[in-house]
């Protein structure tokens, strides 16, 4: 064999590698540490608290959104999230204003947004 074909065959497995590794990084939430996938053990009619009381969760009920799954939690709000939508509705209703003057409108968004949710903002 030559040293191209071994520098070839060694991409080719480093690049096979690369994509097993990145196949095991599933983020869809289908694989099988998804919450809602069956288990082996939920086989057997006895709950899973009698089975291993130690390691029993508290579940907590969430309300089901259309497709039968729980909805996700709420973000908190943070400065990040209130200026990311103001900005989303300053947008929407006065796309055609000055800058500075929905940059103002803005600013006071966030705060109310931050003063109704009970977040409490450093002033610099």
């Amino acid at each position: 064999m030559t040293v191209a074909t071994i520098r070839n065959i060694r991409l080719i497995l480093l690049a096979l590698a690369a994509a097993l590794a990145l196949a095991a990084c599933e983020t869809d939430g289908t694989g099988p540490l998804a919450t809602g996938a069956p288990k082996a053990e939920a086989a057997s009619s006895t709950p899973d608290l009698a089975v291993k009381p130690e390691t029993a969760r508290v579940q907590t009920a969430r309300p089901l959104g259309p497709a039968g799954e729980p909805e996700p939690m709420p973000e908190p709000m943070t400065r990040t999230r209130a200026a990311r939508e103001c900005w989303m509705r300053t947008e929407k209703n006065g796309a055609r204003q000055d800058l500075d003057k929905r940059a103002d409108i803005v600013n006071k968004c966030i705060e109310e947004k931050l003063k109704g949710a009970g977040v409490t903002t450093p002033k610099t």
